[in-house]
């Protein structure tokens, strides 16, 4: 922005400008999890946050006039390391000042991001140096405050007031020096071109034989390209069996989610496989304004093979073609508004008692307690997820359940209260979940079998009973399990009734068992769970993930789990015509 002036209400002036860009250490993809989701498919949610600063009260350290602040805000890695975002202009001779300078920074549901803020009191000799410039070292510290961009974007009014503390403070609570710092305001306004959506209507003409026996089962799946060549899917549709002309269910595009209307876009036919090898029928490139055109004169565009003759490649073209039907641009409620409008987000879990996950006093164990604090797998599990999810849920307190033990005289249970408790199944925050689950070990005896149904059929009554009561809640259960299920029948069963409810379920494989059966539960790789009565569910609305393939290097498992939860609370509350409260 350059050296940029302004005056507020108060007619005090701004020195210094914007800082330029800074690197944001989460827009960077985590390599080893963003080749899984990639993989698999998966995106998770983001959208583009603008931060805007106000303070209050803020300490004079000059002489002769008011201090003259500015703000310079980080990003805090999970190793404790800070990396500055940006720098406001100065505001001249105020304590409490609004900075005009705004910062942008993308919020990702999947991941805590800590911010940090600092203020400074500009020297006046450096009133004419450009805020990049400025050494921090040289200027006069006003102190500090911190939280999670997730404390922010689901307040209803995206405000956030914070203390000021200096850093010998904020090292000893028990000080009380801080209360006169001064408060920092955060606002957080989310980017009107993260709410607007395309949706489109896909088919195909003459599509080629596939298998031997029947026509194709075409499914679509659109990528975005990056500039390096890469692709990343950001879409696809549904499966239809044994058709050789498929006209899919619309399908909806952020245009942030792909970059802009004119981002290139890949868009792949395939014959569905039930091994997970489907075979490309074809494919095209067009941007969203090319398919909008396309829209319009109402025609169909060629697709094309990639094929290989002798060292040279060429695209072979094909007969098939891809016509757009519907194509609408709006501008939608999103996650975030939906947060704002008064919806939460509450937490379950459910966790594996069963005997596989061997004895809990040996240090092979699943279960095993670590004398010196390291969690187990369990453990792990659970506190990177409620991490995330905490900040959506109010009241901080959880249903914890366990399945496939022998409580003491009493026979095998396949959901227990993990707190002991008869009556009552919920406990309060991470810890409580960790206090309870270190009781349980020691109260009851691992058995089996591996019953997923009474978990999830508990899991539907809370958020059922929700819906009657005219909630606006949105129930996430995590089930860590280190066997694959043995009721699997009447798990599909429990999962097709659930999907019409307000309710996701995240399913983590600990230890090394073969978990392909489990995949089943999760339809990314195929089509809708079917019921023992031929219902089929109305929603995907399970997200499994084996806890060693994301594990390496200690990746979280967290975001892979949670890629797909706004994409399934969004489905539900679309689908039920529910608005948020702005």
């Amino acid at each position: 922005m350059g050296n940029c002036f302004s005056n507020d209400s108060g007619g005090m002036s701004a020195v210094g400008g914007a800082a330029g860009a800074h690197g944001n250490p989460y827009d960077g993809p985590n390599d080893a999890v963003d080749l899984f989701l990639r993989n698999r498919g998966y995106n998770g949610l983001f959208s583009q946050i603008e931060l805007s600063f106000a303070a209050i009260d803020l300490r004079d350290r000059d002489v002769l006039s008011k201090s003259d602040p500015m703000v310079v805000i980080y990003t805090k890695g999970r190793d404790g390391g800070l990396s500055e975002l940006g720098r406001t202009e100065v505001v001249l001779n105020s304590l409490n000042p609004k900075w005009i300078t705004k910062h942008n920074i993308t919020y990702h549901f999947e991941v805590v991001q800590t911010l940090v803020f600092r203020v400074y009191d500009v020297d006046t000799q450096f009133h004419n140096v450009d805020v990049k410039m400025l050494r921090l070292e040289e200027q006069q510290f006003l102190g500090e405050a911190t939280c999670a961009l997730s404390q922010i974007v689901p307040k209803s009014d995206r405000l956030l007031t914070l203390d000021l503390v200096y850093r010998e403070d904020s090292e000893s609570r028990r000080s009380n020096r801080h209360r006169d710092r001064g408060k920092l305001i955060v606002h957080a306004e989310e980017s009107i071109s993260s709410k607007t959506t395309v949706e489109m209507s896909l088919r195909c003409s003459d599509l080629e034989y596939k298998d031997l026996f029947s026509k194709s089962d075409p499914f679509l799946i659109i990528s975005k390209l990056t500039e390096s060549g890469t692709t990343i899917p950001v879409c696809k549709t549904e499966v239809i069996k044994n058709e050789l002309k498929p006209s899919w269910k619309p399908i909806y595009l952020n245009i942030q989610q792909v970059g802009s209307k004119d981002s290139p876009l890949i868009m792949e036919c395939f014959n569905f496989n039930n091994n997970g090898k489907h075979d490309l029928i074809g494919k095209i490139q067009k941007s969203l304004a090319d398919l909008e055109k396309l829209h319009a004169i109402g025609q169909g565009e060629n697709l094309f093979l990639p094929t290989t003759v002798g060292h040279d490649y060429h695209n072979k073209i094909l007969k098939s073609q891809l016509f757009v039907d519907k194509f609408t641009e709006s501008v939608q409620h999103t996650f975030l508004d939906y947060l704002a409008g008064g919806c939460e987000l509450n937490f379950m879990v459910a966790v594996d008692f069963t005997a596989s996950n061997g004895n809990p006093r040996l240090p092979d164990s699943l279960h095993y307690i670590d004398p010196s604090g390291r969690p187990n797998a369990y453990q792990k599990a659970i506190i990177d997820v409620v991490e995330v999810l905490q900040f959506y849920d109010s009241d901080k307190r959880f249903p914890a359940w366990g399945f496939g033990a022998r409580p003491i005289d009493g026979p095998v249970n396949h959901c227990f209260n993990l707190n002991g408790s008869s009556h009552y199944c919920e406990v309060e925050g991470i810890q409580g979940i960790m206090m309870a689950y270190t009781s349980a070990l020691q109260n009851v005896s691992l058995a089996g079998p591996t019953l997923f149904g009474p978990v999830i059929t508990n899991a539907a009554l809370n958020a059922s009973q929700s819906v009657a009561n005219g909630g606006r809640k949105y129930f996430v259960l995590l089930i860590i399990t280190d066997g694959v299920v043995t009721d699997l029948q009447e798990t599909k069963d429990a999962l097709v009734k659930a999907s019409d409810l307000p309710l996701s379920i995240l399913i983590v494989g600990v230890g090394g068992a073969d978990f392909k059966e489990m995949e089943i539960l999760d339809a990314d790789k195929g089509e809708r769970l079917e019921s023992s009565t031929g219902r089929v569910a109305s929603r995907d609305i399970v997200q499994f993930v084996p806890f060693r393939d994301v594990q390496s290097g200690e990746i979280s498992v967290v975001q892979a789990l949670l890629a797909e939860l706004p994409s399934q609370f969004l489905t539900y509350m679309r689908s039920r015509d529910v608005k948020p409260i702005l």
